[in-house]
C-alpha cells in the first residue's frame, strides 16, 4: 500500500528524485507532518473548506448528507468506493491509500528516468516507514536497479534487522531521522523506544552505506538532544550530511481532513537564527556538513 507518488523532489537526496511514499508506520510522532501514512489502511480525507455544498455527492452514498441545506460528511459511513472524488467539482475528496502491483510502481517511478540520471538523482522510498513493506520494496527496487537508478530509503530505522538486510543490496543511501538520544524523551515524542533505531543506524554505519542524518528539531518535545546527537553521529564513519529539520504546522490541515485533532497545536515553529544556532552549536563539537533544511 502507497499514498503518493511526488516527481521533481529535490528534499529526499542527491539531484532530482522521484519520492514514493509508503502507508503504514510503526512510529506517532507527535509532530508528524505525513498523517495519512501512519495507517496501513485506505482512508478518506475530506476537506470542508473547499465544499460549495452543490450537493452531487448527496446522492451517490449514505457518507455524504444534506443537514439545514449545507453538505455534511458523516465519516463513518463511508465505504471508500470514490464517487464522491469523481463529482466534486472542487476536489474537496481524497483517498489516502492507492493499490498498485509493483510493475504498475517502477513503471511510474521510471518515467522520469532521464531527469534522475542527468541530475545525479533517482527514487526515494519514503512514507510513512517504507521498510515496514520490506517485499515490496526488494521488487520495486530490483526492477529500478535494471536501469541503474540511485535508490535512497528514508527511514526511521524503527524496523527489524531482516528488513534492512532485505534492502541493503540495493540502497545507494539511508536517509536516518534521530529525533532523541534519551530513550524516555523519544518514548514520549513518538511512543516508541530508540534502541533499536540506534542500532540499525550503527549496524548501516558498519557495512560502510552512505547515510544522512537528519535531527527533525521540534521545540518543547526535543530541542535539547542536540548535544546528544551530535556525540551519536561523531561516532559514525559514513554520515555524509546532517540535516536540521525546522518543526512547521504545515499538515494541520490534513489532520482535519482525517477528522483528527491536531496533536500539537501550541509548538512554536521555530526562528531561522534559533536552528541556526544548534548548527553551529553541532559544527562545534567536530561535526562537519551540518545544514538547515
Amino acid at each position: 500500500m502507497i499514498f503518493a507518488i511526488k516527481n521533481f523532489e529535490i528534499h529526499d537526496g542527491d539531484g532530482i528524485r522521484t519520492t514514493l511514499f509508503f502507508k503504514g508506520c510503526p512510529l506517532r510522532c507527535k509532530w508528524c507532518h505525513n498523517p495519512e501514512s501512519l495507517s496501513f489502511e485506505k482512508e478518506k480525507m475530506y476537506d470542508a473548506k473547499l465544499c460549495v455544498d452543490c450537493m452531487r455527492c448527496t446522492k451517490l452514498c449514505e457518507a455524504n448528507i444534506i443537514e439545514n441545506n449545507r453538505h455534511v460528511f458523516i465519516r463513518e459511513n463511508c465505504t471508500l468506493c470514490g464517487r464522491c472524488e469523481a463529482v466534486c467539482p472542487q476536489n474537496a475528496f481524497e483517498t489516502a491509500g492507492i493499490d498498485l502491483s509493483p510493475e504498475e510502481i517502477a513503471a511510474e517511478l521510471l518515467k522520469d528516468e532521464i531527469f534522475m540520471k542527468n541530475s545525479g538523482g533517482g527514487v526515494t522510498f519514503s512514507g510513512g516507514e517504507p521498510l515496514m513493506q520490506p517485499d515490496l520494496c526488494v521488487q520495486i527496487a530490483k526492477m529500478l536497479k535494471e536501469h541503474d537508478i540511485n535508490i535512497a530509503i528514508d527511514t526511521s530505522a524503527a524496523v527489524s534487522r531482516a528488513a534492512i538486510d532485505a534492502v541493503l543490496p540495493y540502497t545507494d543511501t539511508f536517509l536516518f531521522d534521530i529525533k532523541a538520544m534519551d530513550e524516555q524523551v523519544h518514548i514520549h515524542c513518538t511512543g516508541a523506544s530508540n534502541k533499536n533505531i540506534l542500532d540499525n543506524i550503527q549496524y548501516v554505519d558498519s557495512v560502510g552505506t552512505p547515510m544522512e542524518i537528519r535531527y527533525p528539531y521540534v521545540p518543547t518535545m526535543n530541542d535539547g538532544e542536540w548535544e546528544g546527537i551530535a556525540a551519536f553521529i561523531g561516532k559514525l564513519k559514513n554520515v555524509k550530511i546532517v540535516r536540521i529539520l525546522p518543526y512547521h504546522d504545515y499538515a494541520d490541515r490534513k489532520y482535519h481532513c482525517l477528522g483528527l485533532s491536531y496533536p500539537v497545536p501550541d509548538i512554536p515553529v521555530p526562528s531561522v537564527d534559533d536552528v541556526s544556532s544548534v548548527a553551529e552549536k553541532m559544527k562545534s563539537l567536530g561535526l562537519k556538513n551540518v545544514v538547515v533544511g
